[in-house]
């Protein structure tokens, strides 16, 4: 079994238009919703990145069933953790209890901007680490006092808390984030299929808990479109997190992605519009033991379609092959 969720992803589409979406995937009947938190897109193609809070609050309160969840945030750089915790607990209650928060190591695209530098990964996970403790200590309610190795913390307190703080998820991508996963996180995050990222999530405490991956997808009734948005906007997917995290400019993906081919990317992505495709493309995650699998359409003008198709043919395809009523 396995939830099939929505992507709203803040680099390929405005802000209003991101809500409008979500209004409609919640309509067709996605399990569940994540958003990306960006400062940039990923490629000058993509031509869009407006913050995400500000469109989960309008999200928050333009939906009413569908759950939400930033996959993921930085918490240790653009923001400060006791921020982050504010923040998350306010759409908490904006929610009615439907928010997710996921958090992440950061990629140097989106950090950058503050000035801080790009430490290494190491250093960047004892920062993960104790934005963690930070937030999870603010959302058991009082003042926070905190002399940290990376973060301070004077006299800090949420006044709005909710009744069941979010849930916070990890995104992971090797041991090192697999062991602070299990340790902190009610739930995993991942964006390759991988049994062994599971697998050590699990030894590290994780087992039994919530598994969400994201796969991107690009539908259009005629395939060589499809190829072609999705070799425009996406053809920097495939060059694994290693990669990703240091490059610090959407010119530095263009130039990492100069050689990728509109056949390499149709390669990895599911394009067109046989649902067969698409099934098979997500069976990797569940196979794996993803029990959520959020599907990333690429190209913000071409959501309106997805979701239409999603309604009639992807989602009944996927239930039918996943076991979900």
């Amino acid at each position: 079994m396995a939830h099939i969720g929505y992507t709203m992803m803040t680099e390929q589409a405005g802000p209003r238009e991101l809500v409008g979406h979500l209004v409609r995937a919640e309509e067709v009947g996605f399990d569940f919703s994540v958003t990306s938190d960006h400062y940039f897109p990923w490629l000058r193609a993509q031509g869009h990145s407006s913050y995400a809070w500000s469109v989960l609050g309008a999200a928050a309160q333009a939906t009413s069933r569908i759950p939400l969840m930033t996959y993921v945030t930085c918490p240790t750089f653009r923001y400060h953790p006791a921020v982050v915790a504010q923040k998350a607990a306010t759409l908490q209650l904006l929610s009615q209890g439907r928010f997710r928060l996921g958090l992440g190591s950061g990629e140097n695209l989106n950090e950058h901007v503050v000035g801080g530098g790009w430490p290494s990964v190491d250093v960047r996970h004892e920062m993960l680490r104790e934005a963690v403790e930070i937030i999870r200590a603010l959302f058991g309610g009082g003042h926070v006092n905190r002399r940290g190795t990376h973060f301070d913390v004077e006299s800090a307190r949420l006044w709005d808390l909710p009744e069941s703080a979010p849930p916070i998820g990890i995104a992971v991508s090797g041991e090192r984030s697999c062991e602070l996963a299990g340790e902190f996180a009610d739930l995993v995050i991942a964006t390759e299929p991988k049994p062994e990222l599971l697998e050590a999530f699990d030894r590290h405490g994780g087992g039994g808990k919530p598994r969400v991956g994201q796969l991107p997808v690009s539908y259009d009734p005629d395939r060589d479109t499809a190829i072609k948005r999705a070799h425009a906007q996406f053809r920097w997917f495939g060059s694994g997190w290693k990669v990703n995290s240091e490059l610090p400019h959407p010119d530095a993906f263009e130039a990492a992605t100069q050689f990728v081919t509109p056949d390499d990317v149709a390669e990895s992505i599911p394009c067109g519009d046989d649902p067969d495709a698409f099934v098979a493309a997500v069976r990797p995650y569940v196979d794996a033991g993803f029990t959520e699998v959020a599907l990333v359409q690429i190209g913000g003008e071409s959501q309106p379609a997805f979701l239409d198709w999603s309604e009639k043919t992807l989602l009944p395809a996927l239930r039918e092959a996943f076991g979900r009523d």
